[in-house]
């Protein structure tokens, strides 16, 4: 008898301390739930230097590239290894984005890239971490990818047709193969300047029938790609046609609408030589003469 009540109190013991160890799991010492990221798609996020930047749904920043300002990806081969392409099948879950500027691209060897804008979009190899925006400003024309710029560049061949033919000029324009880096609007459109203009100062617009081959480009300063300086940029009025116009180191700054796709710089042949009456204007621009 003594043996079976020790029996049984042993058994008794045994399911407390089960139940005691098992209360303790369940409410004293409850596990912390894994965080689910639900996001998908491009997102916006705020960085403290740049602002409202783009990623993609894990965080990881996305950039632009100013070699495809014509739209065509032209990161490929080696340059991958750094800057690896970015696609999601996925709508962007963020309400914030404007989801009418994400598109996407067919890349030459098939595979598809994602577009904000119209620009393919990258991560940098070199980001580690959500957040890092360690690519921004390499070799002049990477920049951290944002939906607010005021001003884009390009670095691309000038291209226009002499006696019908298809001509390569240099930046200094001279026949001859090399990209040239100069401004375009947030969409890759190609920027001129009037070299008569004067610092701050259109003397081309002389009423709405300029405005049908030379239209000014009406902005506000918002926000530039980190090889620009803010203190070049400026807005001016231009009161023949009650608009505003930006202005890059003193030249106001107009689009030519035979450029008819994003990344066409035909404009600087208007004139008896290339580039002396419309040049493409040029990051290296020298400042607009004074009046």
């Amino acid at each position: 008898m003594l043996i079976y009540l020790k029996k049984n109190l042993l058994a008794i013991a045994c399911i407390a301390i089960v139940f005691t160890a098992c209360k303790k799991n369940s409410s004293d010492d409850p596990s912390t739930p894994p965080v689910v990221n639900n996001n998908k798609g491009i997102q916006l996020a705020t960085d403290a230097k740049f602002g409202s930047v783009l990623t993609d749904k894990d965080g990881k920043t996305l950039y632009f590239f100013s070699s495809d300002a014509a739209g065509t990806p032209t990161c490929i081969n080696g340059c991958e290894t750094t800057w690896p392409l970015y696609y999601s099948a996925d709508a962007s879950t963020d309400l914030k984005l404007n989801k009418a500027e994400v598109g996407e691209v067919t890349r030459a060897d098939g595979r598809k890239q994602n577009t904000y804008r119209g620009y393919p979009l990258y991560y940098f190899a070199g980001d580690v971490n959500k957040g890092d925006t360690k690519g921004d400003g390499v070799g002049g024309i990477w920049f951290v990818a944002k939906p607010d710029y005021s001003l884009m560049l390009a670095n691309a061949q000038l291209t226009g047709k002499v006696a019908g033919v298809s001509t390569n000029f240099t930046g200094t324009y001279t026949v001859g193969d090399g990209k040239t880096v100069y401004l375009t609007d947030n969409k890759g459109r190609t920027l001129y300047a009037f070299a008569p203009d004067k610092n701050g100062v259109n003397t081309y617009t002389k009423g709405t029938a300029q405005e049908g081959i030379w239209p000014v480009y009406e902005s506000e300063v918002l926000n530039l790609p980190s090889a620009v300086t803010k203190t070049d940029i400026g807005v001016i009025t231009v009161a023949t046609i009650s608009k505003k116009q930006l202005t890059y180191k003193g030249w106001p700054l107009y689009y030519y609408v035979p450029d008819v796709n994003r990344g066409d710089n035909q404009g600087f042949l208007v004139g008896k030589t290339p580039g002396s009456v419309w040049p493409v204007l040029q990051l290296n621009a020298t400042v607009a003469p004074a009046q």
